[in-house]
This record gives C-alpha cells, sequence and structure tokens, in this order.
C-alpha cells in the first residue's frame, strides 16, 4: 500500500458482470490504483449475485442498497446507516437508472460529508435518449432521427419516414436492430417489460461504431478524454475488446460538447461515423462506462480524476495517452462458499 497519502472511503455501484457488465469493478481496479490516494472500497449492492461482493481483493465489504424504483428516501436512510458504520467520503454510482436519485441526494450527502461529483439534473435530463433530437439541434450536433413510442403501433408510421433496419431502444438500456415490423413488435415488448416505457425508434445509420470516454469539470473544461474503437461487440452492441485510437474530429466533439454544455462529471459518447466521414452522436451515457479500465491502461485514470473533483481538490487534465492499446474482456469463475451468499442474502452485509 501507499504512504504518505490520505486514505478516502469510496462506495461504488455497478458490481454486476453479465452480458451487459456494470462499470463498478472496472471503477475499483482504477481507484485501487491512483496514484494521489489510498482508498477503502465499500461496495454498494443491489443484488447477491452480483461478483464484485466477493472480489475481496478488490471490494473491503459490501451492503445492499435499494432499487432506484424504491425511491429517494428509502436510498437515503440506508446510506445513512452504511455512512455511520463506514465514514464514507465519495460515492461513484455507475448506472443511469440509479443517477437521478443520486443526483437529488447529493446536497443532503454533501452536508453529511460524503462527496460525488454529477452531472446537474438539467445535464442529466436534456441528454435522455428520449431528448437526443432537441439535444442535437441545440448543439449542432449530427444525431440519428428518433421518435418516442408507446406502443408498437406507433413504430408503424416510421416506416415511411425511416428505412429498415430500425433502433429499438429502452429508455435506460437495450438496443436491438429490427429488420421488419414484427421485429419491432418483439423488441418493443421484451424492452418494455425490462425498462418500462417510452421505447424510442430511431434510424439506423450505417458505418463504423466509435466510443469517448471522458470528465467534464463542470466548467467547460475536459479533464480527461479517451476515443475507443469497438474490435468486438457482443449481441447486445456491447464492447467486449476494443483499442485506443487518435480520432482528431472525435476528441473535437467531445471537447465541444463539453465546453458547449459545460458537462460535469464522467461521461460516454457513443458515436457512429458515416461513409461521409461524419460523426453522428446515438448516446450520451451520463456515467463512466464498462470499458473504463482501457482508459486507466492508456494513461488516464478517470476514476481517480473523478474522485479528486469530487473532494474538491486540484486536478489537472490529462493531454495525452497511448494509442494503440487494447482491452479484452474475459469471464472466470470465482468459487465462493454458500455461507458468504446467505450472509450478503439475509442480512445485507458482507
Amino acid at each position: 500500500m501507499k504512504t504518505n497519502k490520505p486514505t478516502l472511503t469510496i462506495g461504488v455501484t455497478g458490481l454486476n458482470a453479465i452480458d451487459s457488465p456494470g462499470p463498478g469493478v472496472a471503477v475499483i481496479r482504477g481507484l485501487r490504483e491512483a496514484a494521489s490516494f489510498n482508498c477503502r472500497i465499500i461496495g454498494l449492492s443491489y443484488e447477491s449475485l452480483e461478483p464484485g461482493i466477493y472480489m475481496h481483493d478488490l471490494v473491503d465489504k459490501t451492503y445492499h442498497i435499494p432499487y432506484p424504483s424504491s425511491g429517494t428516501e428509502i436510498l437515503s436512510d440506508r446510506l445513512d446507516y452504511i455512512h455511520e458504520i463506514e465514514k464514507l467520503d465519495v460515492i461513484i454510482p455507475n448506472f443511469d437508472a440509479e443517477l437521478y436519485s443520486f443526483i437529488k441526494l447529493a446536497p443532503k450527502l454533501k452536508a453529511k460529508g460524503i462527496h460525488t461529483f454529477l452531472p446537474t439534473l438539467e445535464q442529466f435530463e436534456e441528454r435522455h435518449k428520449v431528448n437526443l433530437p432537441d439535444f442535437g439541434a441545440k448543439y449542432d450536433m449530427h444525431v440519428p432521427r428518433s421518435k418516442a413510442v408507446y406502443t408498437p403501433s406507433e413504430a408503424l408510421s416510421l416506416e415511411k419516414e425511416y428505412e429498415w433496419p430500425l433502433v429499438v431502444k429502452g429508455k435506460y438500456y437495450d438496443a436491438t436492430l429490427a429488420y421488419n415490423f414484427d421485429q419491432v413488435k418483439s423488441a418493443f415488448n421484451k424492452i418494455s417489460a425490462k425498462w418500462g416505457l417510452p421505447i424510442i425508434i430511431q434510424e439506423f445509420i450505417h458505418g463504423t461504431e466509435y466510443n469517448v470516454t471522458g470528465l467534464g469539470d463542470g466548467n467547460g473544461n475536459t479533464i480527461a478524454a479517451v476515443p475507443m474503437r469497438k474490435q468486438y461487440i457482443t449481441d447486445k452492441g456491447k464492447a467486449w475488446g476494443g483499442i485506443s485510437i487518435d480520432d482528431k474530429k472525435a476528441l473535437k466533439l467531445t471537447h465541444k460538447f463539453l465546453s458547449e454544455t459545460k458537462w460535469r462529471g464522467a461521461f460516454e459518447l457513443e458515436l457512429m461515423k458515416n461513409k461521409e466521414g461524419n460523426y453522428y452522436l446515438l448516446e450520451i451515457n451520463p456515467r463512466i462506462p464498462a470499458w473504463i479500465y482501457l482508459a486507466v491502461g492508456v494513461g488516464q485514470n478517470i476514476p481517480e480524476a473523478l474522485t479528486r473533483l469530487a473532494m474538491g481538490w486540484p486536478t489537472e487534465p490529462f493531454t495525452t495517452y497511448e494509442v494503440g492499446k487494447m482491452f479484452i474482456r474475459y469471464a472466470w469463475d470465482m468459487i465462493v462458499d454458500l455461507s458468504e451468499f446467505e450472509k450478503i442474502s439475509t442480512l445485507g452485509e458482507l
């Protein structure tokens, strides 16, 4: 362990590792490698089978927290209980669906000494998938045409406007390509059952997909930005392998996004480069992505920088990163005592 450095107690969510993995474990790896502080990691889990709970070399202790649908008061009470025991310095939430609650609670948490560094509620709402066409018009960025629908039949009318295939998206997660109306209907029912309404029907842009992860200081400045091209994509469109690239146009668009919106916190831009070389903004994810360890690996430790900003410490922008570094995700089997699973399931702590 590094000496002569402050030690921070940091709560981290997103400890799951399904086919659409949470960013939590990658965030913790970045925090463990921080040069400017030591850390004690408190896992904040929603389910008992989240692998991060049992990674005792990364996570010091884990507590269950209530689902976002339970409301901010129940979450606040649970965080009060955890804070009383652990004396949290920082919380880094990593799921879109929980951010609304944490943004609402941020002033209350700050009063108790728990720091966060999150987008404002206005920024969070403005970049919603439902609002993306308005966002593109406001900030002069190419975005695919899209429409929020509440019934499968509403999507029928879009056949005249858009060409097949169509992209069917959930308001928080999941996206499926549909090549005919039956597929639209099937995807609509499946995604809405999981994430609710509305469902977003988006024009499909043919091209090459890129992602940029980064960090804005809330004043329009870029603290970090790393572009990546997906090398291997799952059937859910998630990157299972990617490579850091030197892409001036993607970085220019990122700087424009940060300077004009004055974005506060971490983010991921999902971009599609069409045949003409134009970048279309497909999505703005308002948090650290699951592939964040690539950014750490190429020289921009975004989890560390975000923590410094949360604490109000001076944080110098990253100006360089290594190009041509790849990440390849893999799955491995942990052996866990049943007693640990029982303890987190019954007591809500491990």
